[in-house]
């Protein structure tokens, strides 16, 4: 039975009752938090409305949920170029080449000026300079290849192929001739041409079809993911074989393989495409990427890998087949027909992130600050392999001969790359794609648990249009709340420029506990990008209403068996309490009026000597 008061000018508070000498005063305890203003931007002042400005995304894609301002230069994904503050524009154009058979496009290699490209079925063909086809095959390999190179010996240029059963090479692009030494993976140190074989056996030769074995791997067959060049500890270029278990290091002096202190634990997946980039060597495993820089008596390893953060979308995850530098960019190839390792996961007894065939393949792009996405599938359950980055190909003549290639379901991809940083206000010569898109990360003003209002949102825009074909670019600006990204509301479709301002429901405010915002860039030329330059919401934050109650306690004579100088022990040790204490000055049969608080203030009038009598004016809060 719920406790009640039924006499006037009396109130209950943790099990005793007490005298009052004025009515109870209630106020509302529960007040807004500050405002706050997140992202680079200024705002004009005002006393209850808080802003979060998104103008800047070059911290890159992995983030699903902010936590504080740190988190306002990221997005969750996008298909959108990020590389630039206050600019969100389109990426650019992807150009598709139909491959000349049916078949994987396992390796692009670049060779006396001329861009190769293997297939799986086993032959070598050359891509027609400026004219976006293939000539026909130059050569049929003995088995698939695995690795390519271009390499001097001896004076004379040579592009030289691996696939297991051996090695081929030429000079010429015409005449091929086959070597059964087995080789796995090439690299080219001190004027000599080295191989591994699936076994781990090194060799090396200084003339082509004359090989010396050298050192081997202490690991079983298979364990060899890739060979390649970087410096030492006293920074000189040796060779490296990277494993599943890890990276050794070749010491030439005594023809044998030294493990490094990079030891990694078993994955399938180590160090597949694994790549020298500036001053480092950067690993994949898998969608993670180990970034390695060794020096003097030491080594330095940093995850950078698109798996950080909060990784990727699940229909977007895979394994990494290959890594590529630009000027720019890193480029992972990430393959999203698998899980990282699928096959071969359920043998080592790993389990698979996603399944089989249900992702979407993907070049992403690191410059040491974020991840950003050059370029998604949109079929899913297809392979994307090979990569290259080279100006041949383009012609001469051409206005994008610095291009980035990649193999995707036996066809031949190409992006413009820069060389340098572009300003997309004074870009020339440069193509978009007809569209793309961007997910911020989920916003609840680092409280998930206080109800938001969301009042207004400005998107600031530039390059949008609406007329003939080739000149309409548009903004679509959508939103979806509390977590469910099941559905997205419209705000509106943007094609002209400035401010665009939209007032949620009529002035009322939308109320969400998390929003995410939803921005699409489309256009019907590939001249111009629509921009995007800021997205600005004003909000608030609202906590559960609270009361609090001022009481005014006449102590000047016993009551209901309390003397003055019981009730002054009793308050006090109300006041000591560490739990709350129920409290209500009404005659209601229910508990809904009966309430828990703290004291957070008393104050009063005391007699002196023995004379206990008093008043005391206590204020009770809900917490």
């Amino acid at each position: 039975m719920a406790n009640k008061v039924v006499k006037k000018n009396e109130v209950f508070l943790d099990g005793e009752y007490y005298p009052i000498t004025k009515p109870v005063q209630q106020v509302l305890a529960s007040i807004y938090p500050a405002k706050v203003t997140i992202g680079d931007t200024t705002r004009e002042s005002q006393s209850r409305l808080s802003v979060i400005s998104w103008s800047d995304f070059r911290g890159g894609i992995g983030i699903e949920s902010m936590e504080g301002a740190k988190d306002v230069d990221r997005a969750w994904w996008s298909t959108c170029s990020l590389r630039y503050k206050r600019h969100l524009v389109l990426p650019p154009l992807t150009t598709v080449v139909s491959g000349p058979v049916d078949g994987s496009l396992d390796i692009i290699q670049e060779f006396d000026g001329g861009l190769y490209c293997i297939y799986s079925d086993k032959k070598v063909y050359k891509f027609k300079t400026g004219d976006d086809g293939f000539e026909a095959a130059a050569d049929t390999l003995p088995d698939v290849a695995t690795d390519a190179l271009q390499a001097e010996l001896g004076g004379t240029l040579y592009l030289i192929i691996a696939h297991t059963g051996g090695y081929t090479y030429t000079s010429d692009a015409s005449s091929f001739t086959d070597d059964t030494k087995d080789t796995k993976f090439l690299t080219f140190w001190e004027d000599k041409l080295w191989g591994i074989d699936n076994t781990g056996q090194l060799w090396h030769a200084a003339t082509l079809g004359s090989e010396t074995n050298d050192a081997k791997l202490p690991l079983p067959d298979g364990h060899v993911t890739d060979l390649f060049v970087a410096r030492n500890a006293s920074g000189d270029p040796i060779i490296y074989a990277m494993t599943k278990e890890g990276l050794y290091a070749h010491d030439a002096t005594n023809s044998r393989f030294v493990e490094t202190q990079l030891a990694l634990p078993f994955h399938n997946e180590n160090g597949k495409g694994t790549v020298r980039w500036r001053d480092s060597v950067y690993i994949p495993a898998g969608l993670g990427i180990y970034k390695y820089i060794n020096g003097t008596n030491s080594a330095v390893v940093t995850v950078v890998g698109p798996d950080r953060d909060h990784g990727l979308p699940s229909d977007n995850r895979g394994k990494i087949v290959g890594l590529l530098g630009t000027h720019n960019d890193l480029i992972a190839m990430v393959d999203g027909t698998l899980a990282p390792g699928m096959a071969d996961f359920f043998s080592s007894g790993e389990s698979p992130a996603i399944p089989d065939s249900t992702g979407y393949s993907a070049v992403l792009g690191w410059n040491e600050v974020g991840w950003e996405v050059k370029w998604t599938a949109t079929t899913a359950g297809k392979h994307v392999t090979a990569a290259y980055a080279t100006d041949v190909g383009g012609g001469l003549a051409s206005t994008d001969p610095y291009r980035l290639y990649w193999g995707f379901d036996g066809d031949l991809y190409y992006q413009q790359l820069q060389s340098d940083v572009i300003n997309p206000n004074q870009i020339v010569n440069y193509k978009y794609n007809s569209s793309g898109l961007l997910y911020t990360p989920w916003f609840f003003a680092d409280q998930i648990e206080v109800d938001k209002l969301a009042t207004k949102v400005k998107v600031e825009t530039a390059n949008c249009s609406t007329g003939a074909t080739g000149s309409n670019q548009s903004i679509k600006v959508e939103y979806a709340l509390d977590d469910d990204d099941s559905s997205y509301t419209t705000l509106g479709t943007i094609t002209s420029n400035g401010t665009t301002e939209y007032t949620l429901a009529s002035g009322v405010g939308i109320a969400f506990r998390s929003i995410q915002f939803k921005i699409t860039l489309t256009t019907d030329g590939d001249t111009v990008s629509p921009d995007m330059l800021n997205l600005t919401m004003e909000f608030r934050k609202k906590l559960d209403t609270k009361f609090g109650w001022s009481v005014n306690i006449d102590m000047t004579k016993t009551y209901k068996g309390n003397s003055p100088m019981a009730m002054r022990s009793n308050i006090l040790a109300d006041i000591q309490s560490n739990t709350l204490l129920e409290f209500t000055y009404r005659d209601d049969s229910t508990t809904e009026r009966n309430y828990y608080v703290d004291i957070i203030n008393a104050q009063g009038l005391e007699n002196t000597a023995t004379d206990e009598r008093g008043t005391t004016t206590l204020l009770v809060s809900e917490p």
